[in-house]
């Protein structure tokens, strides 16, 4: 997988995350001292990546036999922490210079149920000349306010667009790929900020084609062209159901785009239009109701057909 593949193995060469890498190498310069961390934000954004990072710094090759990994959400009862972690944390040590402990990685740590933090908790405070622990979750909120004032609190952000030019234009050299301008623009789009995401659709679309474009990218996404829904957004406003109906027929029956990947285009092409920011706000409004619609059970092709209307309907009352 070109996701484990092109891994940093360096914290230096972690993008985006220059503030967090610049704290952690600080700490890393004298091991002994370094609290337990948390890293809390998106999928995809690195956090798994620089607790490896983390691993490899202080133990090196050996980091493995050094490191314990687990994830949360497979294993999230207070058996696993009482079980495994327990065990590892009374006998780990680094033995490695000036490393001290040794390592528990803790992924997907918001998973785990109110019980089994609270048992984590007492365990970071006796276990802390041999151990250190990485909590790495999406959400900080979900993990209870003792174990987040035993630990560094690290906030990761999405990666910015520019930062994921350049790694896919440097996977898509190595991997002898032509990416397109469109194409790689899509793939940041449709990713948003994930670069985990963008990775696997580009590792996607370079299996049907040498020179990956925007029709690529969109064919492998299940998504329909922006053209398409700006057409159809603009038949709509302008009071042709008729015409507008006809593409959301084109892109939900022949093309197979779901009606959740429609509505969710819709919302985001409307911004693109040229329209007072009133409209914008009422149209915004339209398109959450049938949104909670769908999402609930509702037949997309009947609201999405409703939707078009309460958009034509706003159309002819403008006078478009």
């Amino acid at each position: 997988m070109w996701t484990e593949k092109y891994r940093p193995n360096t914290l230096d060469s972690v993008i985006n995350q220059s503030n967090t890498v610049r704290t952690i190498k600080n700490f890393l310069k004298n091991p002994g001292t370094m609290p337990h961390l948390m890293f809390s934000g998106p999928p995809g954004t690195g956090k798994t990546t620089v607790a490896i990072c983390v691993a490899r710094t202080l133990f090196g090759g050996r980091w493995r036999d050094f490191t314990l990994e687990l994830n949360a959400s497979d294993e999230r009862g207070i058996n696993m922490v009482r079980e495994r972690i327990k065990s590892f944390s009374r006998h780990a040590t680094g033995l490695l210079g000036d490393v001290p402990f040794g390592l528990v990685i803790l992924d997907e740590s918001d998973q785990m149920t109110s019980q089994a933090q609270t048992a984590l908790r007492r365990i970071m405070e006796t276990s802390s000349r041999t151990s250190r622990f990485i909590l790495i979750c999406n959400y900080a909120s979900k993990i209870i306010e003792p174990i987040q004032s035993r630990c560094a609190i690290f906030r990761f952000s999405y990666l910015k667009p520019d930062d994921m030019r350049y790694s896919l234009q440097m996977i898509a050299e190595n991997e002898s790929i032509t990416l397109v301008g469109e194409g790689i623009n899509a793939i940041i789009d449709f990713s948003e900020g994930d670069m985990r995401k963008a990775i696997n659709i580009l590792q996607s679309a370079s299996v049907l084609k040498g020179v990956i474009d925007l029709e690529i990218v969109l064919n492998i996404l299940g998504m329909a062209k922006p053209i398409e829904v700006r057409e159809m957004l603009v038949s709509a406003l302008k009071g042709d159901f008729s015409k507008s109906r006809t593409i959301l027929y084109n892109l939900m029956i022949r093309r197979g785009i779901s009606g959740v990947d429609i509505i969710r285009q819709i919302h985001s092409e409307i911004f693109n239009l040229d329209l007072p920011d009133t409209l914008i706000m009422d149209l915004s409004n339209i398109i959450a109701e049938y949104d909670f619609r769908i999402i609930e059970g509702a037949n997309e092709d009947i609201q999405l057909s409703a939707l078009l209307a309460q958009f034509c309907k706003i159309g002819i009352g403008l006078g478009a």
